[in-house]
């Protein structure tokens, strides 16, 4: 059985349903979806894969920071800016770092800043980062076009918080139309088209930059962690469709419609 959110993109359902599986929509968010989970497997002979695998994926997550190592030539960044919905690629990342360091790979004595990066309509971990309390992470409910990272009750937001601060990094979150813009400023710039998690960091990665956080010569890394296919929609309902124009197949009428 695969459990997804009754409102999952589209796309997401297509690319889960080619494999034919038992497909179960549930009238919740991501958050409902997994706590009815681990009720279903205290009641039956199931395993869970987000928690019973969960471990693989935790380790996972630490390859990212060890490509990134590997294609700066062994070196570490400045800063890395990382989307956070469980926390749990978070904390890795930093895991990663320490053992970067400790087998000799890379030979920089200081940990590079985190920062983590959330979407306003679902920062739970960037509302407690900015509150006194930053190990006191409130649930919120989600209310997001970042539906891949809308973790409103996140396991490990108390460590990314704690981790953030003692790197020297931040928790920064951005508006629905931050993302978008960000998502089209990184295909424009860079020709790559990511889905709404990237545009998160993307936009929190431009914010910051406007805010005068780096004085030029820093290296940042930005993860960019899914496909813009899986998003396609947000672009579709925000007119991302660039200009366009319908012309005939012959010189006539291309040289009517364009101006060039």
């Amino acid at each position: 059985f695969v459990f997804i959110p009754v409102d999952l993109e589209p796309a997401k359902v297509v690319s889960i349903g080619v494999f034919d599986p038992n497909l179960v929509a549930v009238r919740g968010n991501y958050d409902d979806v997994n706590r009815l989970c681990s009720q279903l497997v205290e009641s039956t002979p199931w395993a869970f894969c987000n928690i019973n695998i969960r471990p693989f994926y935790a380790e996972g997550s630490k390859t990212l920071t060890f490509e990134t190592a590997e294609q700066l030539g062994w070196k570490l960044p400045d800063e890395i800016i990382i989307p956070v919905a469980s926390g749990c690629q978070f904390v890795r990342h930093r895991q990663a770092v320490r053992e970067l360091m400790d087998f000799g790979l890379v030979r920089e004595e200081r940990v590079p800043a985190l920062t983590g990066a959330q979407a306003l309509g679902c920062a739970p971990v960037y509302n407690a980062f900015k509150s006194e309390q930053p190990e006191r992470v409130l649930p919120v409910k989600p209310d997001t076009i970042a539906r891949s990272i809308a973790i409103g009750n996140p396991s490990d937001g108390m460590y990314v918080n704690r981790i953030a601060l003692e790197t020297g990094g931040v928790v920064e979150a951005v508006t629905e139309q931050e993302i978008v813009e960000a998502m089209r400023l990184l295909a424009r710039t860079e020709g790559i088209f990511t889905e709404t998690a990237g545009g998160v960091t993307i936009g929190v990665l431009s914010k910051l930059a406007r805010a005068g956080r780096w004085r030029g010569d820093e290296v940042v890394v930005a993860y960019v962690t899914g496909h813009g296919l899986k998003t396609a929609d947000v672009l579709a309902t925000a007119n991302g469709h660039g200009r366009r124009v319908e012309i005939d197949p012959s010189l006539k009428s291309f040289r009517e419609k364009v101006n060039l």
